[in-house]
């Protein structure tokens, strides 16, 4: 086994990893200590319902408001692929390939704890999927965010059974074809399997994981496009200085201070004398602001990494205390009400960041209108902004929470949900569209700056500046702004803060 592996078992996994897993073709493996313990639940399951005839939900019993429907021991494995090619009732859009891979790791990972009665062949027919990049199609639709993402991993789950779509050498394809060219038989599902396959919360963990990988990152950005606006707006140095903010000690909104005063050290354009007292509070107020998105992050991934290290699917099985409990850890309240939390504040970095862009073209602070120098003529950086703003509005609307939604289903059997499916395909819209606002922004900054040449910012900015004028040049005349806009996006997914 490859040390290069990330090694799945009951062992915490955090950020890091994930990320990892994100960024690199990082394969992964369940380690010996973990198979052992889903063998041994295996065992213990079968040796429960061959030695006795009670009722075991989901088992040897129908779902939902089926519960109280006994299923005779020679029909339990039919139970179990019916119950997949039942569920599997998503519809919208494909989730994206690297989503539905995250969400093979972590389903893997839940599984590996040892309390689901799954098969370690099923464990490893899903590594294999997962290392081989053969990623079943899921669609974004189809989950209330409790009884598990049934619909969505109902879909991750039909190519163990010969069944369903999967996206692999770059096309869509029947899982069958698929099977045949890597030499796999279809799994026959044994009793329990396909309520551990399909009752969890990976597809609301991978999405949240996911959109906290990309917020990670977009947070760094909006510190640095923060500060190349905090100079090209010819800022008020007083705002960052520490006094001020150790007597309101937010931890986000300190290190935002100190994070801002760092990337701006050595900048002659900030210790040059200002005209102003004060600025306004878009740029006075950075670190407040994205101080207040930063320990929301913080709280938000410390939900999400307790989530991944848990095991959600229902019932739980406790070979060693010779129990099995039906509960509900497949509900996914904690991450819906943490993904609408994560969602108003990502977005907050959008709104202020929309702000910044607004006064740069305002033709304030000795900038020219729409920083361009012939307005009129030219209408310069005057539409870019109405695009930050219009995505702005849109991330408000998609910020009314999800969890203060639910629905009865099953009958009045399943009558709270969490609508945290709804909460994590949003909430990555909402990343999405911040990511936006942000280039935005930083194309904005990036022109404002040169108007205050001969002096500079500070070595790391105008390093980045320099980078940056790479991709997209001076803009001296109207042109097809929409192309800078682009490649701005792309700047800040590619260059290294």
């Amino acid at each position: 086994m490859s040390h290069q592996y990330l090694l799945l078992d009951d062992n915490h996994t955090g950020f890091e990893q994930i990320k990892n897993l994100l960024l690199y073709s990082q394969p992964v493996d369940v380690t010996p200590a973990a198979y052992n313990k889903i063998a041994a639940c295996r065992t213990y399951l079968d040796k429960k319902l061959e030695s006795g005839d009670d009722l075991f939900y989901g088992i040897n019993t129908g779902f939902g408001y089926l519960q109280n429907v006994q299923i005779s021991k020679d029909q339990l494995e039919e139970l179990q692929s019916n119950l997949l090619k039942s569920h599997a009732c998503g519809m919208g859009e494909e989730v994206p390939q690297e989503i539905v891979k995250l969400m093979l790791a972590l389903k893997i990972k839940s599984l590996s704890y040892g309390h689901s009665g799954i098969q370690t062949v099923t464990v490893k027919r899903l590594a294999d999927m997962y290392n081989n990049d053969v990623l079943p199609v899921i669609y974004t639709q189809g989950s209330l965010g409790a009884s598990g993402d049934l619909a969505p991993l109902s879909h991750l789950s039909l190519p163990l059974i010969g069944m369903g779509e999967v996206n692999h050498d770059g096309r869509c394809m029947q899982a069958t074809e698929v099977l045949q060219k890597f030499g796999w038989q279809p799994l026959q599902l044994q009793s329990k399997e396909g309520l551990a396959l399909i009752n969890g919360t990976q597809f609301m963990s991978a999405y949240g994981m996911y959109n906290l990988v990309q917020s990670d990152r977009l947070l760094q950005w909006a510190d640095m496009i923060a500060a190349i606006s905090f100079d090209a707006f010819d800022c008020v140095a007083s705002p960052l200085h520490e006094k001020i903010h150790s007597i309101r000690s937010h931890k986000g909104q300190v290190d935002t201070a100190q994070k801002i005063l760092q990337l701006l050290n050595g900048s002659s354009i900030l210790n040059g004398k200002k005209a102003q007292v004060q600025d306004p509070y878009s740029f006075r107020c950075v670190p407040q602001v994205h101080g207040a998105t930063k320990d929301t992050f913080d709280h938000v991934l410390g939900v999400f990494i307790k989530e991944i290290n848990s095991v959600t699917d229902n019932p739980n099985i406790f070979p060693d205390e010779d129990l099995i409990v039906s509960g509900g850890n497949f509900h996914g309240q904690p991450l819906a009400l943490a993904l609408d939390f994560l969602c108003i504040a990502m977005s907050e970095l959008a709104n202020i960041s929309e702000r910044r862009t607004y006064q740069l073209i305002s033709g304030q602070h000795n900038l020219p209108l729409f920083l361009i120098k012939q307005p009129g003529l030219h209408s310069g950086f005057m539409i870019p902004q109405y695009t930050a703003a219009g995505i702005v509005s849109e991330n408000k609307q998609l910020c009314t929470p999800s969890s203060v939604d639910s629905i009865s289903s099953s009958n009045n059997q399943e009558d709270h949900v969490s609508m945290g499916a709804n909460a994590a395909t949003k909430c990555k819209r909402v990343v999405d569209n911040v990511e936006k606002v942000l280039a935005i922004e930083l194309l904005t900054a990036a022109q404002a700056l040169e108007f205050r040449r001969p002096l500079k910012s500070s070595p790391v900015i105008e390093e980045l500046i320099a980078a940056f004028r790479k991709e997209v040049s001076f803009n001296q005349a109207d042109r097809l702004l929409r192309d800078d806009m682009m490649k701005a996006v792309a700047f800040t997914r590619n260059y290294k803060l």
